[in-house]
């Protein structure tokens, strides 16, 4: 499976809403540079002239240009690496590359090598659901990460603790890199499947990390729910801010209380308890 690379020239202040946009049509991974963002999409779902209708629109009130360039699997590293600077959450969350050299100082280091999969901690939404999960104790307890990109979410889960802590992903790719992230954290607990939430196992778990987006997590939230323990918490982001009431609507609806909000850049994080 190919990529292709959208390469946009454009005033910072549209960066996010076109990430919110692009997001909209399929883009799935996203890396903001000087002149404006490198986005990417899965060739099979992009829509050449969905995209180019979107950013004529945004070009009626900013100079915008852009670009488009498809990126072979084989060479998706190497791009990515020109641009990856290692990320800390807060104190205690280090993320790097193999070849960065490690923080012996941070009590949680991560190690993430991408396959095209979405979820290095450097995107708003992954960083603030990492930031949730380091509030809440996970010593002991069972784990779902729904769509788990890179299985960073996975890994901090079992670095905190948890007993056992299940991934899945529609992506080939992500579940590739999810089980190469596994071996180079030494977090050998985390089993990763290609799948779904409707053909995910029978099982409950204490804690479950969805970070993927608005109508997705708006279809999904009840389904989610058949998999919480009493009193487990689900932590959700891929949102804006003023997503959030819709989202709470259908959460409550599902016997989910929000417990935690935590917002950067638009872009929201909630967790929830099931009551």
């Amino acid at each position: 499976m190919d990529y292709i690379e959208l390469t946009l020239q454009i005033d910072a202040d549209f960066v996010e809403i076109l990430m919110a946009e692009l997001g909209e049509l399929g883009f799935e991974s996203f890396v903001e540079t000087d002149e404006g963002l490198d986005a990417y999409v899965q060739e099979e779902i992009f829509d050449d002239l969905a995209v180019k209708q979107m950013l004529e629109t945004y070009a009626e009130r900013t100079a915008i240009s852009y670009a488009f360039k498809k990126i072979a699997r084989q060479n998706w590293n190497e791009e990515w690496e020109k641009n990856f600077q290692p990320i800390q959450i807060g104190d205690e969350v280090y993320v790097r590359a193999d070849f960065h050299e490690p923080r012996p100082d941070f009590p949680y280091e991560i190690i993430i090598t991408p396959k095209m999969s979405f979820g290095t901690g450097h995107h708003e939404t992954t960083s603030m659901v990492m930031a949730h999960q380091l509030t809440i104790p996970h010593e002991g307890k069972k784990v779902l990460d729904v769509g788990t990109g890179t299985g960073i979410l996975a890994v901090l889960a079992a670095k905190l603790g948890a007993s056992a802590i299940s991934a899945f992903d529609i992506d080939e790719w992500s579940v590739e890199n999810t089980l190469e992230n596994i071996g180079l954290n030494q977090t050998s607990n985390i089993s990763v499947r290609l799948g779904t939430i409707e053909n995910e196992p029978a099982d409950t778990y204490d804690i479950i990390l969805a970070n993927i987006n608005r109508n997705i997590l708006l279809q999904q939230i009840p389904l989610y729910v058949n998999f919480l323990k009493k009193q487990g918490e689900l932590i959700i982001s891929g949102f804006y801010e003023k997503d959030i009431a819709d989202i709470q609507v259908v959460a409550e609806a599902a016997g989910l209380k929000k417990i935690a909000q935590l917002s950067k850049n638009n872009w929201a994080a909630v967790v929830f308890k099931y009551q």
